[in-house]
C-alpha cells in the first residue's frame, strides 16, 4: 500500500494551482472537467504515480469558501532551507493568498527547523527542513 493523493476542495482552483506551483514549486500534473457533474479537479505535485504523491484541487462549481473545521491539521513538504522557504514565500505569496502563520524555527522540545504558512484557501503547510 501507499500513499496516492490528498484531496483539498478550493474556492478558486486557477488561484490554487498558482499558489502551489509558483508558490511552492509544484508541478500541474493534469487536469479534469466535470460540467455535467459541477466540478473541476487538478492534480498537482513534485511528480506522477506512483512515485509520488499528489495534491488533488477540487473545485465544486459555485463554492468560493469552505470551513475548514477543527479535524483537518496539515500536510508537510521537506524542503533543504526553511528559513529560505519562508522568505520566497514571503515575496510571492502575498499577491496569491498564502501567508506565513510561523516563521522559522526549532520544532518545541526539539531540534528539527519548521514553519507553517497557508495557502489561499486557508489550508495549513507545515515546511520541514530535511537534506536535500
Amino acid at each position: 500500500m501507499r500513499l496516492l493523493h490528498t484531496m483539498l476542495r478550493v474556492g478558486d482552483l486557477q488561484r490554487s494551482i498558482a499558489f502551489y506551483t509558483e508558490v511552492l514549486g509544484m508541478r500541474l500534473l493534469r487536469t479534469t472537467e466535470r460540467p455535467e457533474q459541477k466540478y473541476d479537479l487538478a492534480f498537482i505535485g513534485y511528480g506522477n504515480n506512483p512515485e509520488h504523491a499528489e495534491l488533488e484541487l477540487t473545485y465544486n462549481y459555485g463554492v468560493a469558501h469552505y470551513e475548514l473545521g477543527t479535524a483537518y491539521g496539515h500536510i508537510a513538504i521537506g524542503v533543504p532551507d526553511v528559513a529560505a522557504t519562508c522568505n520566497m514565500v514571503r515575496e510571492k505569496a502575498s499577491a496569491l493568498g498564502g501567508a506565513i502563520t510561523r516563521e522559522a524555527g526549532p520544532v518545541k522540545g526539539g531540534t528539527t527547523i519548521i514553519a507553517f504558512i497557508t495557502d489561499p484557501d486557508g489550508y495549513k503547510i507545515e515546511l520541514i527542513q530535511r537534506d536535500a
